[in-house]
């Protein structure tokens, strides 16, 4: 079984995750301030612990994808991988970082190493990332590394979603 490869950047790694994180990264997905951002939103705790089991069971195991464990000083904050997706027509970047890492540039650095590891590693010759409208933080740093905003999908519940795209040079 293969995983994905180590990343690193000036203050953080990104690694692979390891059967001891699952309640780090439990604790990171029922965090309403997190997860309101990701998918359809907060999940019940149970369904959190059922995803950190498939990423081993499934994801790694079929070399599905590349998904990391975002780590400041040995601790996890946050969450980072790099999937095909019907939603975007290509390889999305997703991101997701504890409150407790807001605010001190962070998000740039995962974003930009993400972005790094697509062009170079993957040899991609684009990236894309789904944010919801309302989220003004994500949408202003993708912005400002280089992502333009390529069109709106409107979802079930009536809520905006912007694709984003930046094209490798």
């Amino acid at each position: 079984m293969t995983t994905s490869p180590s990343l690193r950047t000036a203050r953080l790694t990104l690694d692979p995750y390891t059967p001891g994180d699952e309640e780090d990264f439990v604790a990171l997905f029922q965090d309403e301030r997190v997860s309101r951002w990701m998918g359809d939103g907060p999940a019940p705790e149970a369904d959190d612990r059922a995803l950190f089991g498939r990423i081993f069971t499934k994801v790694y195991a079929q070399q599905l994808f590349d998904v990391w464990a975002v780590r400041r000083d040995g601790a996890l904050v946050g969450h980072a991988e790099i999937k095909p997706t019907t939603e975007s027509g290509g390889h999305e970047l997703i991101y997701a970082l504890s409150p407790a890492a807001w605010g001190a540039g962070l998000g740039t650095e995962i974003a930009e190493a993400l972005v790094a590891y697509a062009f170079t590693t993957l040899a991609l010759t684009e990236v894309h990332a789904t944010v919801a409208a309302e989220n003004e933080a994500s949408l202003t740093l993708l912005t400002r590394i280089g992502f333009t905003h390529t069109r709106d999908v409107r979802e079930r519940d009536g809520g905006v979603t912007r694709v984003l795209t930046r094209v490798g040079v």
